[in-house]
């Protein structure tokens, strides 16, 4: 089970190379953030809003 503080951790200090998003097993967005920037700072503004509800996906169907 993911952990959304963690997440926020993750993403506040690396989040320029997507390190919240490899956390969260979108291994293609991370990868993508890494050579981006963080999709050029736009993702990782969208990810500060929308992150609770990546982790509560993450956990609903990975701990089914």
């Amino acid at each position: 089970m993911k952990s959304t503080a963690t997440a926020y951790i993750l993403w506040f200090f690396l989040g320029l190379l997507g390190i919240h998003k490899f956390y969260l097993g979108k291994t293609g967005m991370g990868i993508l953030y890494i050579f981006t920037g963080g999709l050029f700072g736009i993702g990782m503004l969208i990810d500060l809003f929308t992150l609770p509800s990546q982790v509560k996906t993450y956990n609903a169907t990975h701990n089914a």
